[in-house]
């Protein structure tokens, strides 16, 4: 990255690191994978249970691969050959998980955290449930506020994965939301956190490059 533009993204990282404090929720900046494994060591303890919500940011990083390390007590969604209803079951042990790992779809820099869901499971377990709730994101999901976080996951988030999961949606083939009635539609919950109440719950960690949709 040309080093005027990670500086422009530094002072944009900062800045909402800031924002994310004063709304009693934690932030770092972390410049490498073996930082962001430090940091997440950190932040567990050697066997605590862990899961995670549907993100491309944590396969990127290879954060799904480091859970599976054996330190932890993974409850993997990806493991292979699991029905319906062991799937069900992850979820609804997730709200009992020691941490909880997710990414964002947008990051105001005035400290909000917006996602959309399909399920709801991802973002029902960043409100409620798990200790920790630790966010990986990269400076592609800030955004200046509300507005600009809506349409991101109207132009961005919500046809990226569509076209992901090819679900049978307007946006997978256009482009573009079409705020469809489809039964495949991933846009059911619509969530904005603007502050925790409890501190040292959630947690996000920054990379200075772009990671997920």
């Amino acid at each position: 990255m040309d080093s005027n533009l990670n500086w422009v993204n530094e002072k944009k990282i900062e800045r909402t690191m800031k924002a994310l404090e004063k709304n009693n929720m934690s932030a770092y900046l972390v410049n490498s994978e073996d930082e962001l494994f430090n940091k997440i060591d950190e932040l567990l303890n050697e066997g605590d249970m862990v899961s995670c919500g549907g993100s491309m940011t944590l396969f990127e990083t290879k954060v799904i691969d480091y859970l599976k390390n054996g330190k932890y007590n993974f409850l993997d969604r990806h493991k292979e050959n699991l029905k319906p209803e062991d799937v069900k079951e992850i979820y609804r042990k997730s709200f009992y998980a020691d941490a909880y790992f997710a990414s964002t779809n947008a990051i105001t820099e005035n400290g909000e955290l917006y996602n959309v869901d399909g399920n709801g499971n991802r973002v029902a377990a960043m409100l409620y449930g798990p200790d920790k709730v630790i966010l990986v994101v990269g400076v592609n999901k800030i955004v200046k506020d509300i507005d600009e976080a809506i349409r991101r996951n109207k132009e961005i988030c919500a046809p990226a994965n569509a076209k992901r999961l090819s679900s049978k949606t307007p946006c997978a083939t256009t482009g573009e939301c079409m705020d469809c009635l489809s039964p495949d539609r991933l846009c059911c919950e619509y969530t904005i956190i603007k502050r925790q109440r409890t501190a040292g719950r959630m947690h996000i960690i920054f990379l200075n490059e772009n990671y997920g949709y």
